[in-house]
């Protein structure tokens, strides 16, 4: 069994002072909603208007991103460890016992034990539930009933990072991040189809080895890029799984973009941006040192990242300048912002959730 990291450190150096802001494009606050404590890794998934979040004491919902309203609200029986994937019709999340726990409605449906614990938010698609363990293997699961169809076990380094990796679809491929590769996968067999490295193992160390894919992929098309945990970004063409690029980086949370630009986070609070067709960098931002910085959300004009301190910043997507500021509750910003149909929705350590409309 591997042994697990933390993104624990040092202490960190005093954040950038931020100037007073200027809204110079309008946001306006929509509602709030709230559930228990969130603690990392978890994210929010987004089907239509439709949002689904979880909190560590096992309170699983749905919620209508037009109004922030309960459409379900449920139990996982159990604290979570990862959380949540849902196509809109079942909701799945991992408990700290290492149950795959699979909702509809607000209900548990079924529930299978897991051979180790898991970081990674399920992946709900095609009538599958799909979930990577920290033991570096896929497994699917039949959505309706939990029979487990297939489990596809790749070896890698020793350790593992405490931190949510990659997992999406890509046309009939599941795209998943093992080490510090992607592999396409067949999603009815596990059979894999190709494997491409964004980077590879160095040092002399098992922490210097360490080279996981971790956070949000950005994709476009067949266009997907992603990080290597302190190493690397790149971005790997999902229909031959070859690599397009990689270029060093030093960051631990996903990426976002559109098909121009692929936007990241730096460990020290840099906002990037790099071309997704060579991985030349765009431009950088330094206005956000050292503030705890979420990944980053590609939305119209602007690029929305969190920090620690409970505000959204909303830079420009040509040059990172900014162009407004969102107060939350003043507890850190848990997962990369997300769009829900109009509205742009954050949520917090302290368990709020907060719907703004960009006008």
């Amino acid at each position: 069994m591997p042994s697990f990291l933390g993104l624990g450190g040092a202490e960190k150096p005093k954040p950038a002072e931020l100037a007073p802001n200027v809204a110079l494009i309008a946001v306006r606050p929509a509602w709030t909603a709230r559930v228990g404590e969130v603690s990392a890794p978890m994210s929010v998934s987004v089907n239509g208007n439709t949002i689904a979040i979880a909190s560590v004491d096992g309170t699983v919902a749905a919620i209508d991103a037009a109004s922030g309203r309960d459409l379900w609200r449920g139990s996982a029986g159990g604290p979570i460890a990862a959380g949540v994937g849902s196509d809109g019709t079942t909701a799945a999340v991992v408990t700290r016992a290492n149950e795959l726990v699979a909702l509809a409605g607000g209900k548990p449906v079924w529930r299978e034990q897991l051979p180790a614990v898991s970081y990674t938010a399920p992946f709900v698609a095609g009538g599958r539930v799909f979930v990577l363990t920290a033991d570096r293997s896929v497994s699917a699961f039949d959505a309706r009933n939990g029979r487990r169809l297939w489990t596809q076990q790749r070896p890698g380094e020793p350790l593992v990072l405490r931190h949510g990796g990659v997992m999406l679809a890509v046309g009939d491929t599941l795209v998943v991040g093992l080490s510090g590769r992607l592999a396409g996968l067949d999603p009815l067999t596990g059979r894999v189809r190709w494997e491409a490295p964004i980077a590879v193992p160095r040092g002399v160390n098992d922490v210097e080895r360490l080279v996981d894919l971790v956070g949000s992929a950005s994709r476009v098309g067949d266009s997907v890029c992603a990080r290597a945990f302190q190493a690397a970004v790149g971005c790997v063409n999902a229909a031959r799984g070859a690599v397009a690029w990689t270029k060093p980086a030093s960051g631990a949370e996903g990426l976002h973009g559109d098909e121009r630009l692929v936007f990241g986070t730096e460990a020290d609070g840099k906002v990037v941006a790099w071309k997704r067709e060579n991985g030349d960098r765009a431009w950088v931002s330094e206005l956000l040192r050292h503030r705890g910085l979420t990944a980053p959300l590609s939305l119209g004009r602007s690029v929305v990242v969190g920090d620690s301190t409970g505000l959204v910043h909303l830079l420009s997507r040509e040059d990172g300048s900014p162009l407004n500021r969102l107060a939350t509750d003043g507890s850190p910003i848990m997962a990369a912002p997300v769009v829900a149909g109009n509205t742009l929705v954050v949520l917090t350590r302290n368990g709020g959730l907060y719907g703004f409309i960009p006008e």
